[in-house]
């Protein structure tokens, strides 16, 4: 985290600019009210920074002006209304003031909530700036999401959320971490979220949006975001719009051949369930940064280096802030805000018990039962990958995971630990036969039995030791991208001494 520094009033930041008289541009708000112009106006001085307010609510007037697009609450249309305004700014005023102003475009298309209160309070807003008079324009975009219940405190929010992504925009570009920081100013997380944010332009040279992405996780100024298989940035709500998910949680440093499989057979299950088939699947692998053992160490270029690794063979990933074990059900919650579809989540025997580890829902006043009545909500089934006997019995010896009944009764060698025949604790028992009976829970198949002797931190101690057995564990490409990258302690041979 950043220094922590005296926080400026909002009206204090639109006073900052109004005074400013370099600074000059128009502010084009769709979808609740010109909240942001109204602080500029609100705040005093702002003859010398609003060159234009405009507010085409009526779709008519809205395509003449900007151009029709898929949707009004949209990145595209957003995009459509930059390129617009600015346009208009530059044709109508460099000629006059150009060479002492630095103009900018201030552009909103949000929903507030609806007269009859069933819609979802989003929108994206953005700024297209230069930087000083006559320079070359950047841009800085981003999706909000307004958690307040009544719609003039979503609407003093936005307000809010504007004029800190202006000041930041002409203050704070040279610090990234304060940049975003900044974008709650006198809000927090609890009225509005930023689940996606984007720079581009000459003044946004020097970041890595992938990075920025990780600082509002991070920071808990969204709970989770989302990359493709080439590495971009992607916004939730439209990744996943209408899609029925499927998603598996591992750390995946490195991923392997396990991993893989895993996957792959959950979606040969998944795309066969009823209210699945013909509808469209979003496969996602999901790494949490707020792990207790990790919590303090968190090294953000290596989770960089595990989405790409991830990307490599085509997957789309999410970075959580879910704790690893104890909130499952709200990382299923999070999903459910995007799609109505069915949510699929695929893991191995291990993580299937310290679910069902009562530690972790201590600070439910349901408790474990409150945990599931949540995660379970609405078409939620788990995938459960097996295990092979003497790695369960080596997990059971060390205490990593809970077994069933005070004994401690480990299985024998020649049996395979599956969904169906796992341990639970004795008490937790019924409850864990209500949800297999009920296939709320199944067990994978069609599974390549070879990977089963594959553990994920017996190749990271393989890799660590420079032992080259590891290479058969994990895919080809994720291989050859470990050892020129030098990634997770890998490090290349050591060369030859010559004679003296």
């Amino acid at each position: 985290m950043s220094e922590k520094k005296e926080l400026l009033t909002t009206n204090r930041k639109a006073l900052t600019i109004n005074l400013d008289e370099s600074k000059y541009g128009t502010f084009a708000e769709i979808g609740a009210g010109q909240e942001v112009a109204r602080v500029f106006f609100q705040a005093g001085g702002a003859s010398r920074t609003v060159a234009k307010t405009i507010s085409a609510y009526d779709m008519t007037f809205s395509d003449a002006i900007y151009g029709k697009s898929p949707r009004y609450v949209s990145r595209e249309r957003l995009a459509l209304m930059l390129q617009h305004e600015y346009q208009l700014l530059i044709e109508r005023l460099a000629g006059q003031r150009g060479d002492r102003t630095a103009f900018f475009v201030f552009a909103d298309t949000v929903a507030t909530k609806g007269y009859k209160g069933t819609n979802e309070a989003q929108g994206w807003m953005g700024i297209r700036f230069q930087p000083d008079p006559a320079g070359e324009p950047s841009e800085v975009v981003l999706h909000v999401r307004m958690w307040d219940k009544e719609n003039v405190l979503q609407q003093d929010a936005l307000g809010i959320a504007g004029t800190n992504l202006i000041y930041a925009a002409f203050y704070y570009r040279d610090d990234p971490r304060r940049f975003i920081e900044s974008l709650v100013d006198h809000l927090g997380a609890n009225r509005v979220e930023v689940d996606m944010l984007k720079f581009s332009g000459p003044a946004f040279a020097h970041i890595d949006n992938r990075l920025m992405a990780l600082y509002l996780v991070q920071h808990g100024i969204t709970n989770g975001v989302m990359f493709g298989p080439d590495g971009e940035v992607l916004q939730p709500s439209e990744a996943l719009y209408k899609k029925a998910v499927l998603f598996a949680r591992g750390q995946f440093r490195p991923v392997t051949h396990v991993n893989v499989d895993m996957v792959s057979c959950a979606t040969a299950q998944f795309v066969q369930e009823p209210p699945v088939k013909g509808k469209e699947v979003a496969v996602l692998m999901e790494i949490t940064i707020n792990d207790p053992a990790e919590r303090d160490t968190i090294d953000l270029g290596d989770v960089l280096a595990r989405v790409d690794l991830l990307g490599g063979l085509g997957f789309t990933s999410l970075i959580s802030n879910y704790a690893s074990y104890s909130e499952y059900y709200r990382l299923t919650a999070y999903f459910r805000r995007y799609t109505k579809e069915m949510i699929g989540m695929t893991l191995g025997i291990h993580n299937l018990l310290q679910i069902f580890n009562e530690k972790y829902y201590e600070h439910l006043e349901g408790g474990i039962l409150e945990s599931f009545g949540r995660m379970f909500r609405h078409a939620v089934k788990l995938y459960v990958y097996p295990m092979r006997q003497d790695t369960y019995n080596r997990h059971v010896a060390t205490g990593a995971i809970p077994v069933g009944g005070s004994s401690g009764q480990s299985f024998a060698s020649n049996v395979m630990i599956s969904a169906k025949n796992v341990q639970i604790e004795e008490h937790l028992r019924n409850l864990y036969a209500h949800l297999l009976e009920n296939h709320y829970i199944t067990s994978l198949v069609g599974f390549d039995h070879d990977l089963l002797g594959i553990a994920p931190d017996d190749v990271a101690r393989r890799i660590h030791d420079q032992d080259a057995s590891w290479e058969t564990m994990v895919p080809k490409t994720v291989a050859t991208a470990i050892k020129q990258r030098q990634l997770f302690g890998h490090r290349g041979p050591v060369p030859l001494k010559t004679a003296s």
